[in-house]
């Protein structure tokens, strides 16, 4: 479509560019047009009132010809000058050879039209979250990714009572989580707080988030009790809180999260058995990770109802008795984690079940578990008395549950990835599976 662009605006957006890529981005020259027939990677426009204004700018290394940042990447006050901005994002843009720190003033300038901010994988990005963003009321999704930012999580994140997805995994934020993000933020779909130094307990209020799909706050520094108030995340799909120092045992009111498909809980000293909680009332469970968590007493039979279950991690506990014997009935199951418990008895599986584990079956460090003479010998577990030896040769040591569980589960939205390219690819896995959240509530 023809139609003219604000001379304000485009010199707006030439000089916000030359900003992040240098001054040698001679962009009147090149893309004279950029609405038009000399579009620019990276950058979109919508029409208002017969006049094309930017709506979209990427800046990183996404696709060719994207608009990549220089080493010493800035931000122009003309950025905010950007009136109808809808999304702004930032990927490998500013490296650690460089500190960089984000304007402390002018979003409020993009209050009436952002909606997606985005910061990935910058590390030279330090600093705290300025409190300006308080005044993007608009925003649906603040996305700050494997950045270097620090501090604790302003208090003025309450204001974005749009959000869908609050993200700001891998950066250094420390104190606690703020209690008043449960009472404003009802239709947040997705909070992720993970890999951070944040410290106290989770707050109750948290249960006020009651649209939530994905709550992530998994590799902190979170101490106390589980807010019995976890309970009222209906619709919750992935509860992931590995990796803090979390107490106090199962709370029974999670029992009631009938939505729920992936537990991950390991490396917690939680404490409690198994036995009490009703596991037979989450039926759409395919991930539990329950590992390290300092459990005791018996591996419960109703955990053998869970029909849908795909991977269970009950390694390195304190968990005695035998090990049910339904578990093989578990035909979607294909990961099966036993070893370093107190676990007594006979492995009563057979020679099929034992096979379509594979190396993801693992029952070593069971002192006074046994197997049944066969074909099949699981490693590190010896033959039951009286048995006579098998022919077949024993099972490689397995792969084991050593802690890095995102690499081996696909629906805990956790993506690891050391290059560039196979970051971005992982990335648009990501956005792709969060779209189509976003899209089913939106």
């Amino acid at each position: 479509m023809t139609a003219p662009m604000e001379s304000t605006e485009q010199e707006a957006l030439y000089l916000t560019i030359q900003g992040f890529v240098g001054d040698w981005w001679n962009g009147s020259g090149i893309y004279p047009d950029p609405c038009g027939w000399t579009p620019i990677q990276g950058v979109s426009c919508d029409l208002y009132n017969g006049l094309w204004y930017i709506s979209i700018l990427n800046f990183g290394p996404v696709l060719d010809n994207s608009l990549e940042c220089f080493s010493s990447a800035s931000f122009s006050q003309f950025l905010f000058k950007l009136k109808h901005l809808r999304s702004l994002s930032f990927f490998e843009c500013f490296s650690a050879s460089q500190s960089t720190i984000l304007p402390s003033t002018g979003w409020e300038n993009l209050a009436g039209s952002l909606e997606t901010l985005e910061f990935r994988s910058n590390q030279g990005l330090t600093g705290e979250i300025p409190i300006q963003f308080g005044y993007l009321t608009n925003l649906q999704s603040l996305v700050l990714v494997d950045n270097g930012f620090i501090g604790r999580l302003p208090q003025e994140l309450v204001n974005l009572t749009s959000l869908r997805r609050l993200s700001l995994s891998g950066n250094g934020f420390t104190g606690s989580i703020p209690d008043s993000l449960g009472q404003t933020m009802t239709e947040l779909l997705i909070l992720d707080l993970s890999s951070n130094s944040l410290t106290g307990s989770i707050p109750s209020s948290i249960g006020g988030l009651v649209s939530l799909l994905k709550l992530d706050l998994n590799n902190n520094l979170l101490s106390g009790s589980l807010p019995g108030e976890l309970g009222k995340l209906k619709n919750l799909t992935l509860l992931d809180l590995r990796n803090n120092s979390l107490t106090g045992g199962l709370v029974q009111s999670l029992q009631g999260m009938a939505s729920l498909q992936n537990m991950l809980l390991s490396n917690n000293p939680l404490g409690g058995n198994l036995v009490e909680f009703k596991w037979e009332n989450l039926q759409h469970l395919t991930n539990l990770d329950l590992s390290n968590m300092k459990l005791t007493g018996t591996i419960p039979e109703t955990i053998a109802g869970l029909k849908r279950l795909r991977f269970l991690a009950l390694n390195n506990n304190h968990l005695s008795g035998t090990v049910p014997p339904r578990l093989a009935d578990l035909l979607s199951l294909n990961a099966l984690y036993l070893n370093g418990n107190n676990l007594t008895g006979e492995l009563v599986f057979t020679k099929d079940f034992f096979e379509r584990m594979g190396k993801r079956f693992a029952s070593w460090n069971n002192r006074n578990l046994c197997y049944r003479a066969g074909s099949f010998v699981p490693f590190g577990v010896e033959l039951c008395s009286g048995g006579e030896a098998p022919d077949q040769n024993p099972q490689d040591k397995p792969d084991g549950n050593d802690g890095h569980l995102v690499s081996r589960l696909d629906a805990s939205f956790g993506f690891q990835a050391s290059s560039t390219n196979w970051s971005f690819v992982v990335m648009l896995v990501q956005e792709v599976v969060v779209f189509c959240l976003l899209c089913l509530f939106l």
